[in-house]
Order: C-alpha cells, then sequence, then structure tokens
C-alpha cells in the first residue's frame, strides 16, 4: 500500500473525514503559507471541526421542522416599529435557553411571529442547542391521540426532550377541554428544564377561551410567564401591506355620517 493509501485509510478508520476529502489541498494550503508543523496540524483540526459542526447544523435544522427558512437579517425590524430590536438580539444568543425560560411572541397575523420564531430558532441549532418547532394544532392533535392510545408518557418525553420547543400560532383555533389539559401537562413537563417559545395572536388575557377552561389557562400562564420575555407586535400584516403596495386590496375609507 502507497504512503497516500496508507494515510486515507488511517483518516477512515479515525473518521477524519473533512481531512480526508480535502486532505491534497489542505497539504497544498500549508505548503504555500509555510506554515509550521504545529500550525498546519491546528489548520487540519479547524477544517475538520468546521465540516463537524455544518453536519451537526444541518441535520439539525432537518430535525428542527422548520417551515420554511427565515433568519434575523431577513427580518424587517423598520416595519415594525413595536418591537424592540435589541431584545430580539438578546434573546437570539439564547441564554433564555439555558435558563429553561419562555418568550412568548404576540399580535396580530402576519406582523413575523413565525419569521422570528424560527429565526431565533435556527440561531438556537447553530450555537449547539436542539430545537423542535411544531404548530399548536398538531402538537394538541398528537398528544390527543397517544392519550387514546395508551402512548401519552412517550409523546410527551418526546415533546420534551429538545432543549428548545417551538409552539406555533397558539389561539387561531380553540382547543378541546381535554386538549387543554394535555398542553398544561406538556407545560409542567417543561417548566424550568426546557426553554420554550410560544407565538399567538391572542393575548395572554384571552388564553382562557383558547384553551375553553380559564383555570387551566391560568396554569398554564402561571408556569409560561414565572420566568418569560414578552413581546408584543403591533402592526399591519406584511401580506395585507403588499397587496395594498400592489393596489389589489385598498383601505376602506370611513363612512360619513349624516348630519
Amino acid at each position: 500500500m502507497s504512503d497516500h493509501n496508507h494515510l486515507i485509510a488511517m483518516l477512515n478508520r479515525l473518521k477524519l473525514t473533512a481531512l480526508r476529502d480535502q486532505l491534497d489541498s489542505l497539504i497544498d494550503e500549508a505548503g504555500r503559507r509555510e506554515l509550521t508543523i504545529r500550525d498546519a496540524l491546528a489548520l487540519f483540526c479547524e477544517r475538520e471541526i468546521a465540516r463537524r459542526d455544518q453536519r451537526r447544523i444541518d441535520m439539525s435544522f432537518g430535525l428542527a421542522r422548520f417551515p420554511f427558512v427565515r433568519d434575523l437579517t431577513g427580518f424587517d425590524f423598520g416595519a415594525q416599529p413595536s418591537i424592540d430590536k435589541a431584545q430580539v438580539r438578546e434573546i437570539a444568543t439564547g441564554r433564555f435557553i439555558a435558563n429553561g425560560e419562555a418568550v412568548l411572541l404576540l399580535g396580530p397575523p402576519g406582523v413575523g411571529k413565525t419569521h422570528l420564531a424560527v429565526a431565533i430558532g435556527r440561531e438556537a441549532i447553530i450555537t449547539g442547542y436542539t430545537v423542535l418547532f411544531t404548530p399548536a394544532m398538531t402538537l394538541v392533535a398528537q398528544l390527543a391521540r397517544a392519550h387514546a392510545d395508551g402512548r401519552l408518557e412517550e409523546r410527551l418525553t418526546h415533546y420534551a426532550k429538545p432543549k428548545l420547543l417551538i409552539v406555533d400560532e397558539l389561539g387561531y383555533l380553540p382547543f378541546e377541554p381535554n386538549a387543554a389539559h394535555l398542553f398544561f401537562q406538556l407545560v409542567s413537563r417543561r417548566y424550568e428544564r426546557g426553554a420554550m417559545l410560544v407565538t399567538s395572536n391572542r393575548a395572554v388575557g384571552e388564553w382562557g377561551s383558547v384553551f375553553g377552561d380559564a383555570v387551566v389557562a391560568t396554569a398554564i400562564l402561571d408556569r409560561l410567564l414565572h420566568h418569560s420575555h414578552v413581546l408584543t407586535i403591533r402592526g399591519d400584516s406584511y401580506r395585507l401591506r403588499e397587496k395594498r403596495r400592489s393596489g389589489l386590496l385598498q383601505k376602506t375609507a370611513p363612512e360619513s355620517i349624516p348630519a
């Protein structure tokens, strides 16, 4: 076996795939830069770590089940002046995840809540946290099905596992009373142990009607709000704004009141 093939075999055995795939170019780069053996070894290790980090990030993005790709650089803070950009940037650092806290993004449809939720989730993955994104109705339906099948504990464990659980669009449709109790169990399971980010078009004072049970809603909010960051977005829907700009939708003028 040649020296090159022997080296490739050892890299395969050590599972240093980045070094294996970039071996010739890395050796050429080290020679061109006249690196010492120590510096060349550092270069090789950096490339291997970078490949592994990217592989972890790509895999985590897939497991998170984001509905689309969004990041903070693509969010138009100028169009939503009610949002504290510094607060969003602080949340995106992931410190709230390390502390097992909750983030509530509240506001009418179309103001960018899901965009921010996905962007914060992606930043969390890059930082090294595990994330799972789920629409609220999908989450509740799966818990109810698991409860009916006698597998509730298994499903609660599934949703309790990621360091950050993102629950999107809470409040767009009312829950069945039993579903509210199931959601309470999940919130209790994650309380002070796993972070949650919840988007909702309903103010927290309206969650009693969303859950169909004011007592359960109060118990859920008691845990979510104990250690929380609440962002309330006030503004027009991006989608409606674009339609107005294109002339597809006109603002309705107020009717005059007869004298």
